[in-house]
């Protein structure tokens, strides 16, 4: 789904999972602080849009995500996961309900195995899933943003703004009256700033929420069984994680950023020493400098310096040990 904003002076595509928007508008610094400032608006046009209608839209979902949904109420903002029967997060669900509809995104090219496995659990329920990516657009505005949001569009409101579910139809017309535009590098700095995991970014095929520090935001400790309930149940209330994310102010004096993947280290040890991680996300700040995300193993010192590839990197604590 490439994005009619592309075609915007300055526009640079971005690659790889982020690809049919773009990284940015030719000043990725200037962006950033737009958007930290409540300005401006982000293109999220290339992520999935799920609906789900039906009057046990609710009640259902909620036998289904981590989150406790089935009072959730009209306009209220939430997130949820889908986890594997061993409790690995599968899918991440960023949702609202707008009084007759459940409105999601997710991660681009994801909608349609989720879609896939919400169809295979309906049963008798009087519950109707539709992929609307084709139709609707998500954009979001900024904490602070001061920008009208069109009646009748599906809002979630967090804490770190807003993203509107928009017809695509509008995205160009809305864009021109509520720049300026920030593409998603500026997005996904703010949101390593913010310590916030991203699905296939911070996750990898064995992650379980623990880990990452989504116990409490997507995961309902008190609510009904749901499909890996029982891994989360037991290392909340017995274990510890295997890993845990960390954040990572990276040396600014490094040319280039460490790739995901780039093995963590502990600087003591050089960069032969034994892995205990991977980078997961790395960018560049606007008041920060280079800085990260990164797995690493739940027994790494949290006082310890490391080693992100040959860069070295002083970690904050987003997991507790």
């Amino acid at each position: 789904m490439k994005s009619p904003l592309l075609s915007r002076p300055g526009a640079v595509p971005a690659e790889g999972r982020d690809e049919g928007v773009a990284a940015h508008y030719g000043d990725l610094f200037r962006e950033q602080r737009a958007l930290a400032d409540g300005k401006g608006l982000v293109d999220l046009g290339h992520r999935g849009v799920v609906t789900v209608s039906g009057e046990d839209r609710l009640s259902w979902l909620h036998l289904l995500l981590t989150q406790h949904v089935s009072e959730l109420p009209a306009g209220h903002a939430t997130e949820a996961l889908v986890l594997s029967a061993n409790g690995h997060i599968e899918h991440a669900l960023y949702l609202v309900d707008d009084g007759a509809t459940v409105w999601a995104h997710v991660e681009p090219g994801t909608q349609e195995a989720l879609i896939g496995y919400l169809e295979s659990m309906k049963f008798f329920y009087r519950v109707e899933v539709a992929d609307r990516t084709d139709d609707f657009a998500v954009v979001h505005l900024p904490a602070g943003s001061i920008a009208e949001v069109p009646e009748g569009v599906a809002v979630r409101e967090t804490p770190h703004g807003r993203d509107l579910f928009l017809p695509r139809a509008a995205l160009e017309a809305y864009a021109e009256a509520h720049g300026p535009l920030a593409g998603i590098w500026a997005y996904e700095a703010l949101r390593v700033e913010a310590h916030r995991p991203r699905l296939g970014f911070e996750t990898d095929h064995r992650t379980i929420p623990h880990e990452i520090g989504l116990i409490g935001t997507a995961v309902h400790l008190q609510k009904g069984c749901y499909r890996g309930q029982e891994t989360v149940a037991r290392v909340h209330n017995l274990g510890k994680p295997p890993r845990r994310l960390v954040f990572l102010h990276l040396d600014g004096s490094e040319v280039h950023l460490p790739a995901p993947g780039t093995p963590v280290r502990l600087k003591e040890d050089g960069e032969e020493g034994r892995q205990l991680g991977f980078v997961t996300t790395a960018v560049r700040h606007h008041e920060l400098g280079p800085i990260a995300l990164a797995l690493v193993k739940r027994n790494v010192p949290v006082d310890a310096d490391l080693l992100a590839g040959g860069t070295a990197a002083a970690q904050e604590v987003v997991v507790e040990p």
